[in-house]
């Protein structure tokens, strides 16, 4: 039997080969985080509850009230950040209702003005009737929330 030891020569990859990989695994994160909107486990991304129209009966009981119809502007709405929902009034006593989370990223809306639903952080709008996409890097409308306006009172449902 010999001692003698053999040596296995190792391959190291090239300092360019390690680079563009850690740059491909990057831009792969990047990507990820930002979201395709064909990713359907996205938390922005779910089935959408139809929201209520005044007259329509809604929901009996059961929700928290969020506020009255005279708070929403028409062709405006009004964002309730605690609850995460927007209710907006896109025409006289039809109120909608939609998550108050862009499906962009995740960051809540801000505002509500000329007939939009304004995102701050990348400059995402919807459409303050069915919550489409108007403008800006999102990849899918505002799900729906559902409402019951009873009275003078806009609820969850």
């Amino acid at each position: 039997m010999s001692t003698e030891s053999q040596s296995v020569p190792v391959q190291v990859p090239a300092r360019r080969t390690v680079i563009a990989c850690v740059g491909a695994a990057g831009l792969a994160a990047a990507l990820t985080a930002c979201g395709s909107g064909s990713d359907s486990t996205s938390p922005a991304a779910g089935p959408a509850t139809p929201a209520g129209n005044a007259g329509d009966g809604g929901g009996k009981g059961g929700g928290s009230v969020l506020g009255t119809t005279s708070e929403i502007p028409q062709g405006g709405g009004k964002i309730f950040a605690k609850e995460g929902v927007v209710v907006t009034q896109p025409t006289a006593g039809q109120f909608k209702a939609f998550s108050a989370k862009c499906t962009h990223q995740g960051c809540a809306v801000s505002s509500v003005s000329g007939g939009t639903i304004n995102c701050p952080c990348h400059g995402s709008k919807f459409d303050v009737a069915d919550g489409s996409v108007k403008g800006g890097p999102a990849p899918a409308p505002l799900p729906a929330a559902a409402i019951s306006v009873e009275g003078g009172s806009i609820k969850l449902a």
